[in-house]
């Protein structure tokens, strides 16, 4: 009897942990301590639904609603007014695909994104580490860096299209300190047209980086640079090997920005170079053909077919951008750095 006892007590040892241990007298070990879900209360729903509820009835009629009627209208041939009756199926989208000026505007804006980062990326990065450093009228010059963004585009694009006209004041700076011979058509010349948007879109932009990456900078903690300088770290290697990793994040959200603003370009360049001449100038968008295929040729259901065509093409270049270059810095938010 002693001996089966033994033998019960320890196979209920080893079939079941936590009981009376082979010596006996050990107290049942308590399950591990699982905190309720408390659910949500009919007040607490209420609460969410009038907070957030003017949101989502504003982003549905202002976002999803449009996209809808514009993937609708886009399989007739409409002129804009009355219901739409004359059904093409996908026409519009096959004419779209097969049209050389919409390959034409979907290269530009290729070359407008590449170009923005290119440029504008590298610029805002030195002019960030300048301005992060103490100096006299800082805050000044942070404001003159700004104010380019805050400008309205139809008053910059009206005001550089009269600058770089062929007798405009550009021009006329060259030839007034002999430097004559440098003085082009920097609107209608093809070979600098997309360079003169790129400058454009440099000096209005640019300052939107600066202050992002200032921003970012702020978040960097100076313990860092404190300890890199006591090892014998020069200032621009603590930059290289501190700054700009933890800056990482942010520059990659400001690329993101850069990239969507770059695909949807159309008010600067319908300005500066109007409905005709972008397209021979070769500055032309996407955004722009829509504008004067769609609505100035009167065929607003083909217009319809370029907007979604275009909402296409950003959503597509967004979920690959966020799945191979945000995904990183989003797991980080979402996981609470665990």
């Amino acid at each position: 009897m002693i001996s089966n006892f033994g033998a019960e007590s320890v196979a209920v040892t080893e079939d079941a942990p936590g009981k009376l241990g082979r010596h006996g007298g050990g107290a049942q070990a308590s399950p591990p301590f699982r905190p309720r879900r408390r659910g949500i209360g009919w007040a607490q729903r209420l609460e969410i639904a009038v907070l957030s509820g003017p949101a989502i009835l504003m982003f549905l009629g202002f976002v999803i609603f449009p996209i809808l009627m514009a993937a609708y209208y886009g399989f007739y041939r409409w002129k804009g007014y009355g219901p739409p009756t004359d059904f093409v199926g996908l026409d519009n989208y096959v004419t779209i695909l097969k049209d050389s000026s919409f390959h034409e505007a979907l290269w530009h804006n290729g070359q407008i994104v590449v170009l923005s980062i290119v440029l504008q990326g590298p610029i805002a990065v030195v002019l960030a580490l300048l301005l992060n450093q103490r100096m006299r009228a800082q805050s000044i010059i942070r404001v003159l860096i700004f104010v380019p963004y805050v400008i309205s585009e139809v008053i910059v694009g009206t005001a550089w299209a009269l600058m770089l006209q062929t007798n405009g004041a550009i021009n006329d700076v060259l030839r007034s300190i002999g430097l004559g011979w440098l003085a082009e058509d920097w609107l209608a010349n093809p070979e600098l047209a997309i360079w003169t948007l790129m400058l454009i879109l440099t000096w209005k932009y640019v300052g939107f980086a600066v202050i992002l990456f200032l921003a970012g900078m702020q978040n960097i903690p100076e313990e860092l640079a404190e300890a890199a300088a006591v090892d014998g770290a020069s200032y621009w290697q603590t930059q290289r090997r501190i700054t700009l990793p933890l800056l990482g994040p942010t520059i990659r959200i400001w690329a993101f920005l850069s990239i969507i603003g770059a695909l949807q370009l159309f008010d600067l360049v319908y300005i500066i170079w109007g409905q005709y001449v972008a397209s021979t100038a070769g500055t032309s968008t996407m955004a722009t053909y829509m504008v004067v295929e769609g609505r100035n040729a009167g065929n607003y259901g083909y217009g319809s077919a370029v907007a979604v065509v275009l909402f296409v093409v950003s959503m597509f270049i967004a979920l690959v951008y966020q799945r191979f270059v945000l995904r990183r810095d989003t797991d980080g938010a979402l996981t609470g750095g665990q």
